[in-house]
C-alpha cells in the first residue's frame, strides 16, 4: 500500500492516487472469502466447503473483489493521508480505475484539508466587565415575582372584567358570515393580556361583565394559517367567569411563609447576594464570549465549506437527540413549529460557523502555546464528566477516549489563557 501521487489542485484541495499490491488484494481476497464461505454452497459440495478456486470458477474471479476493497481501502487511505502529510477533513470523486489480481488496486480522490490558520491578537485583549452589583430594581423584581408564584385567583362579581383578569369565556369565530374549523372553544380560561389570542381579541373582552354576550372584531395577521391570513372575523363570545389574581403582602409573614428567614429585610439580603452572584456568573460568560469573537475575528483561514456543511448537520442530529430524550422526533417538532427541515437547518448555519471557527482559532493558539493537558487534568475533566452521569471517572474513560478528553482539555486552557491575560474594564 503506497501513495502513487499527491497534487494540489485548489486551496485546501488536493488530488491523490493511491495503490495497494497485487500481493495485499490478494490476500485481502482470500480473507474475503474466508468471512463469506461458510454461506457458500455449489451444486456438488455440501455448504461452506467450496475451495476459493472453485467458488471464482463458478462465479468469476471478482467474486470477492468488493469486499477485498473494503477491507484494504480504510489502511491504504489512512496510510496515503499520513505519507502525504495531509490533515483531511472529506474526500470526494471516489474512483477506483484498477481493481485486479495481477495488477492490484488504483484508488483515485479528491481531499479537502483542514485550514491553514493565521492568528491575531490573543493574548492582551481589552473587554468591559459589565455591572454585576444587585440594584434595588433587581431586588424588588424577585420580590414581584416571589408575589406572583403564591398569589391566588379570587371570583370578580362585582365589576367588568380587566386587563389582566383571568376571563372564562365561550367563542365562536365567523368569516363572511360562516364558522371557521378550530374557531369555537367552550368555558376557555383567558389570561387577559397574555397575548395569547389574535391580536386586538383579549382588550376587547375587557369590559364586559359576566354572563354578557358580545362581538370581538378581529384581522387575522397576514403570517396565519393561509385559509385566514389577513381576513375579518366575527367572535361570538360570552364571559362565565372573572377571577383576578390577589397577591400576598410583603411584609415579615410573607418572608416566613415563602423562606428560612423571619423578616422581610433577611429575604431582601438574601436576595441580593444571589443576585449579585447570579450576575457575576453572567458577566464571565459575557467577557468570555466577547474575547473569543475577538479571537475570531482576528483570525485569517480560507475555510472549506464542507466544515461549516459538516457542524451544520451535526447540530441537527444533536438537536434530534435532544428531542428524542423529551420523547419527540424531529419530524413532528418542525411540524408544530411550522418549518420543513431545511429551513430549520438554515436557521443553525450561523451557530455552526461561528462554531467551527472558535474551533480552529483554539487548535491553532494550543499550538502556538504548545498546550499539553497533564494526566492529573485528564483524570480531573473525566471525574467532572462522570460526576454528571453517575460514572467514575475510569468508567468515563473507556467510553470517552482520553484524547478527547485531553482536547477538551486543552481547549479549556487556551480560553484560560486568553481571560487570563486580557485587560477587563
Amino acid at each position: 500500500m503506497a501513495l502513487k501521487s499527491s497534487n494540489k489542485v485548489d486551496v485546501n484541495t488536493y488530488e491523490l492516487a493511491i495503490t495497494v499490491s497485487s500481493e495485499d488484494f490478494c490476500e485481502a481476497c482470500k480473507k474475503a472469502y474466508m468471512k463469506q464461505r461458510k454461506n457458500i454452497q455449489l451444486p456438488g459440495f455440501r455448504k461452506g466447503k467450496a475451495t476459493m478456486g472453485m467458488v471464482e470458477k463458478m462465479y468469476g474471479e471478482s467474486m470477492f473483489f468488493e469486499d477485498a476493497l473494503d477491507i484494504v481501502y480504510p489502511e491504504a487511505v489512512s496510510a496515503a493521508f499520513k505519507e502525504a502529510e495531509l490533515n483531511v477533513v472529506d474526500t470526494a470523486d471516489v474512483n477506483v480505475p484498477v481493481m485486479s489480481k495481477t495488477e492490484g488496486v488504483e484508488i483515485t480522490m479528491t481531499v479537502t484539508t483542514y485550514p491553514e490558520v493565521k492568528l491575531g491578537e490573543y493574548k492582551g485583549l481589552k473587554v468591559s466587565k459589565p455591572s454585576t452589583e444587585a440594584t434595588d430594581e433587581d431586588i424588588e423584581n424577585e420580590l414581584s415575582a416571589m408575589q406572583k408564584r403564591n398569589s391566588r385567583l379570587i371570583d370578580v362579581t362585582d365589576r367588568a372584567a380587566e386587563m389582566g383578569d383571568t376571563a372564562t369565556i365561550d367563542f365562536e369565530g365567523f368569516t363572511d358570515g360562516l364558522a371557521f374549523d378550530g374557531g369555537k372553544g367552550e368555558n376557555y380560561p383567558l389570561e387577559l393580556g397574555s397575548g395569547s389570542f389574535i391580536p386586538g381579541f383579549e382588550e376587547q373582552v375587557a369590559g364586559h361583565k359576566l354572563d354578557e354576550e358580545f362581538d370581538v372584531n378581529v384581522t387575522f395577521p397576514e403570517e396565519y394559517a393561509p385559509e385566514l391570513a389577513g381576513k375579518d372575523a366575527v367572535f361570538k363570545c360570552k364571559i362565565h367567569e372573572i377571577k383576578t389574581t390577589e397577591l400576598p403582602e410583603l411584609d415579615d409573614e410573607f418572608a416566613k411563609d415563602v423562606s428560612e428567614f423571619d423578616t422581610l429585610e433577611e429575604v431582601k439580603e438574601d436576595l441580593k447576594k444571589k443576585i449579585a452572584e447570579n450576575k457575576e456568573s453572567k458577566a464571565k460568560t459575557e467577557i468570555e464570549n466577547q474575547l473569543l469573537d475577538q479571537v475570531v475575528e482576528g483570525m485569517e483561514a480560507e475555510i472549506p465549506e464542507c466544515m461549516f456543511e459538516q457542524r451544520n448537520e451535526e447540530m441537527m442530529q444533536e438537536y434530534s437527540y435532544q428531542l428524542q430524550n423529551s420523547g419527540l422526533n424531529l419530524d413532528t417538532y418542525l411540524q408544530y413549529m411550522g418549518q420543513d427541515k431545511e429551513t430549520f437547518k438554515a436557521s443553525l448555519r450561523e451557530g455552526a460557523e461561528k462554531q467551527v471557527k472558535l474551533s480552529l482559532a483554539l487548535t491553532a493558539i494550543i499550538k502556538a502555546e504548545s498546550i499539553e493537558p497533564s494526566e492529573d487534568e485528564i483524570n480531573e475533566e473525566a471525574a467532572k464528566i462522570g460526576a454528571n452521569y453517575g460514572m467514575d471517572a475510569e468508567q468515563v474513560k473507556k467510553s470517552v477516549s482520553a484524547a478527547r478528553i485531553a482536547e477538551d482539555v486543552a481547549r479549556n486552557k487556551a480560553v484560560d489563557l486568553i481571560v487570563a491575560s486580557a485587560v477587563i474594564e
